[in-house]
């Protein structure tokens, strides 16, 4: 069977989590990282020397990390359907771009704000950092509401694995920061990827810890 390894409240797990849920796939999901450990014990460092979550292992041995990469490779192996990658191969590279974007560009402005408000006790937070990367958050989100005024979902017309980094991290900025301006774009695309039951059943229903 299916093993993803890594706690369920870690962003980079949940991407894995939600394409399974979309692809309906058998799985086991085992607890490694945050409060549970393991993920610098030489075990797990043979699986994946990062020493990061999630890590991907098949019934044959392969494995594979790198959160994006396990979701474009879970869709390029199980999804016969076309729920999560395009089979145009515009679509598909517009999906990538997003999902490189959330790496590059998204990522790196809310992580701060969510160490600093969520995983930092109140005296010790960097109040001045916090602020600079709520609003490095928001000109990025802001960025997004302008793409998505253009089409449905960050790809196209149809929900992909673009959306899902991308969801995630909309997921969070939602929740740190609610003074944020209007964006109805974001907010209708939000809506329309937060009510799948996938979304429900490995995101919204886990609490930011």
């Amino acid at each position: 069977m299916l093993k993803i390894w890594g706690r369920n409240n870690s962003v980079n797990v949940q991407k894995a989590m939600w394409a399974i849920g979309e692809l309906k796939l058998e799985h086991t999901r085992i607890d490694v990282g945050g409060a549970f450990g393991k993920n610098k014990e030489a075990p797990y460092l043979a699986m994946n020397p990062n020493g990061l979550v999630p890590t991907l292992e098949e019934e044959d041995g392969f494995l594979l990390w790198e959160s994006n990469s396990v979701v474009r490779y879970l869709a390029a192996k199980y999804d016969k359907a076309g729920v999560l990658e395009p089979k145009d191969l515009r679509a598909r590279a517009l999906a990538s771009q997003w999902m490189d974007w959330q790496l590059s560009v998204c990522g790196p402005a809310i992580t701060p704000v969510f160490w600093g408000l969520i995983r930092t006790p109140p005296e010790k937070r960097d109040l001045t950092l916090i602020e600079t990367q709520k609003k490095k958050t928001v000109d990025a989100m802001a960025m997004l509401d302008t793409a998505l005024a253009k089409t449905p979902y960050v790809a196209g017309d149809a929900f992909s694995y673009g959306d899902i980094p991308v969801g995630l991290m909309c997921f969070r900025f939602v929740q740190l920061i609610p003074e944020r301006p209007a964006m109805p774009n974001l907010d209708r695309w939000f809506a329309a990827i937060s009510a799948r039951q996938a979304f429900k059943d490995h995101v919204a229903s886990v609490p930011l810890t």
